[in-house]
């Protein structure tokens, strides 16, 4: 079971990819085509064209993981945008969540609650969460 922490910064591929690649390939392609640092931590999500199929890449300090989910019947949000003019977009963890769930969050109906902006940390080129302005 993927666990998503609160913390983290989740970035979903808008385009589709090779599934032989494993985690060289897929930190290639964090680097050169999102423009993104693989090791920083950060979720990095790629579907497969049928969009059957998701892996996430995560640097954990010593290593990557990689979570591989295939779908029996069924496909991962087709309502997600793919093939845009930017490489990836940053997704919440909710929405992430909901994704892998199966759930169009697009008719998902949600609460207010407190939501902290994001600022830059000095020095590191991460933003960090803060109180809301």
């Amino acid at each position: 079971m993927l666990t998503l922490p609160g913390n983290a910064r989740f970035f979903l591929a808008r385009r589709a990819v090779d599934f032989r690649k494993a985690f060289d390939g897929l930190s290639a392609i964090v680097r050169s085509d999102l423009g993104l640092d693989p090791r920083s931590g950060d979720h990095y999500i790629f579907f497969n064209r049928a969009r059957d199929r998701v892996k996430v890449l995560v640097w954990d300090r010593n290593g990557f993981w990689l979570y591989y989910k295939r779908l029996e019947k069924g496909t991962f949000g087709s309502w997600w945008p793919i093939d845009r003019s930017e490489e990836s977009i940053e997704v919440g963890r909710a929405d992430l969540a909901m994704l892998l769930e199966g759930i169009d969050w697009r008719f998902a109906r949600r609460r207010k609650h407190y939501v902290a902006s994001l600022r830059p940390r000095s020095g590191h080129g991460r933003a960090t969460r803060g109180p809301a302005a």
